[in-house]
């Protein structure tokens, strides 16, 4: 039997240790800022997580996961601008309309295969995105600012830090939780299957891309509430969060910290977005060196950085 004390465990056991205590660091060096990198750190986690579902475990390689960023976002910045400030409409919209703009991508996506359904998916985040710099009513270009984070009654104060970090940890292993869940049941199985050999699922029995398409559509949730909560830790939300490049970035964030794997992608993450603010605090052309590094780190560790642990464990 596999014993579960090895690298990789161990790594992600001191992973989630060290989020979980994090705002006690904070508090008692003082250091605000490290609470603020983590709190947009762990929202990005979120969202790698939920394109890692499709990605890595239903291999469809999506280039427009971020039009669910700003979608969520939106939700969450209209209604508000609008009077609608209670989270309870706010959050369950912006999950609303998030999975239906998913259905519709999934749907038309997922008739192709291969760079084509890539270019696909990149289109309609493209779309997404001119739709919401055309929104005059809702600042266009500029971006439209939230003055009021979403209201849950008293239950919850999102205008505490501590409070909302401890919401955005609890809605990233929560959404890990669910991917796992989902991926070891037997429609998780199924897609695995399908991205394996799809005719040969076929030939069994199983209807490949309903599967897939659910699979889509739950993904584009996911990313949806990582939206809703991005909108509320920036107080702004804008087109830019679209852009083909955001979906990019969330890419490199699976693919750098393993595709496939379940908490690779918030490793991923901490690391991609630790290594761009250590950077920039040195140049502002710090994207010249980012590239190279991640450029080797593709290259040379197969799996990311949990495929890297993983046959450390193996020794």
């Amino acid at each position: 039997m596999k014993s579960p004390l090895n690298a990789r465990n161990l790594i992600v056991a001191l992973v989630a240790l060290g989020l979980l205590l994090l705002p006690a660091y904070s508090a008692v060096t003082g250091n605000i800022f490290i609470l603020t990198l983590f709190t947009r750190i762990v929202i990005f986690a979120l969202a790698a997580a939920s394109l890692n579902l499709i990605m890595g475990y239903g291999g469809m390689m999506s280039f427009g996961h971020a039009a669910y960023l700003g979608i969520g976002g939106y939700a969450v910045g209209i209604l508000a601008y609008e009077g609608v400030g209670s989270g309870f409409i706010q959050w369950p919209v912006a999950l609303i309309v998030s999975a239906l703009y998913a259905l519709v991508i999934g749907a038309l996506s997922l008739r192709t295969r291969g760079v084509y359904f890539i270019m696909i998916t990149l289109a309609f985040a493209q779309m997404a995105y001119y739709i919401a710099s055309g929104l005059s009513r809702y600042g266009g270009d500029d971006g439209l600012t939230i003055y009021k984070r979403s209201d849950f009654g008293g239950i919850i104060d999102l205008s505490n830090r501590v409070q909302f970090y401890y919401l955005c940890l609890a809605c990233l292993f929560g959404g890990v939780y669910l991917i796992w869940r989902i991926v070891n049941s037997r429609f998780g199985m199924v897609v695995q299957g399908v991205r394996s050999n799809e005719q040969r699922m076929q030939a069994i029995g199983f209807h490949a891309n309903r599967y897939k398409l659910v699979c889509f559509v739950i993904s584009g949730t996911i990313c949806g509430l990582a939206g809703a909560l991005l909108a509320n830790n920036t107080d702004f939300i804008s087109p830019a969060t679209m852009y083909w490049t955001r979906s990019g970035d969330l890419m490199v964030m699976v693919i750098l910290g393993g595709m496939g794997s379940l908490f690779g992608p918030v490793i991923g993450t901490i690391v991609f977005l630790v290594l761009e603010e250590v950077l920039s605090q040195f140049t502002e052309y710090w994207a010249l060196i980012m590239g190279p590094l991640l450029l080797l780190i593709v290259l040379f560790a197969r799996g990311g950085i949990m495929g890297v642990l993983g046959r450390f464990s193996r020794g």
